[in-house]
């Protein structure tokens, strides 16, 4: 089955794609499997991790939200995949490396979306970025401390899955413009439906260059890439699409995000704030997991055990630590 895989990948795929018999391997050696190559067992794997399965209950833009259809990090994370998917169909990359990036990119994410980060970035002396914890969580916190042990291409494309970052790989390549193509986008739902604007307010150039719609302005993002990288060692949108792009997401910035961040910056600082002092003077009490890094390095393994926690959970445990039970003295 996978010599087959095999076979279809040199016979159909680009010769920029990374094919799978070509991976530099994983951090430790082990037996390969007979049926799946080396990228369909890293997308297994991260299917089936506890980090991923947590992103279910973490914050996209709007915390708690009045309704069943906000985009969740789990359901943004999913967007992702799709569209990395169709970027790798339509300019014969790996499919199969796109999706394991993209499955993997958030895993390390806060609770409380950005805003989370920020307070980590702050409290943290090394700093905290999710793309490096998302790399952390794969390399040493899933499996109680064994990791997931990935191999190089997908562990590089979830670190450097943001816009600064440079992939080693096309497949990562489109992955970062598939998560930049998805938040954005679904992003404009979520705050039309919960009325911090209206669909007439966008961006009149913006509108011009990918349509008045998500699905318009996904097809259009798509097309554009592929009309622009189709036979390229290169991934990237042309040069009018992507400022139209950044044109969107800095109008995002200005009307949705900061103002969607202000309305959880207060509860969510303080939350988080309380939870790392107490952490930070008391490491025996973090889970067996993030011990080991405690011994080393205290800030570490509390950032390491927060950054884990879904936004109920953090609420939970804050309320257990800092909030007086009825009835009691």
């Amino acid at each position: 089955m996978k010599e087959k895989t095999y076979e279809k990948e040199r016979a159909f795929l680009s010769p920029y794609a990374k094919k799978s018999c070509e991976s530099l391997g994983r951090l430790r050696e082990e037996p390969p499997c007979a049926m799946r190559t080396d990228f369909q067992r890293d997308r297994d794997r991260i299917i089936y991790s506890k980090a991923f399965l947590r992103l279910k209950n973490k914050t996209q833009v709007f915390f708690a939200p009045d309704g069943d259809h906000y985009m969740s990090r789990l359901t943004h994370t999913l967007d992702v995949s799709q569209i990395a998917r169709s970027l790798a169909r339509c300019l014969s990359l790996n499919e199969d490396l796109a999706e394991a990036i993209a499955l993997g990119h958030d895993l390390g994410h806060t609770p409380f979306g950005h805003v989370g980060e920020r307070v980590l970035n702050a409290l943290c002396p090394t700093g905290f970025r999710h793309s490096e914890q998302s790399l952390r969580v794969v390399d040493i916190l899933e499996k109680d401390g064994k990791g997931l042990n990935l191999t190089y291409e997908v562990r590089d494309g979830i670190r450097n899955h943001t816009k600064s970052g440079k992939p080693a790989t096309l497949e990562g390549e489109a992955v970062s413009l598939a998560d930049r193509i998805a938040y954005i986008n679904h992003d404009i739902d979520d705050a039309v439906r919960a009325g911090f604007l209206r669909a007439d307010e966008l961006p009149a150039r913006a509108v011009k260059a990918f349509g008045t719609d998500t699905s318009a302005r996904i097809n259009a993002a798509i097309t554009d890439i592929f009309e622009t990288s189709e036979g390229k060692p290169y991934v990237r949108m042309s040069e009018e699409k992507s400022e139209a792009l950044e044109l969107l997401r800095a109008f995002m910035f200005e009307r949705v995000y900061e103002r969607a961040n202000k309305l959880i910056q207060e509860s969510a600082e303080r939350m988080l704030r309380a939870l790392y002092s107490y952490f930070a003077e008391r490491p025996e009490e973090l889970p067996a997991v993030y011990l080991g890094t405690a011994q080393t390095d205290v800030p570490r393994a509390v950032c390491d055990y927060l950054s884990s926690m879904t936004d109920k959970y953090a609420i939970g445990v804050f309320k257990r630590l800092f909030v007086p039970r009825e009835g009691g003295v």
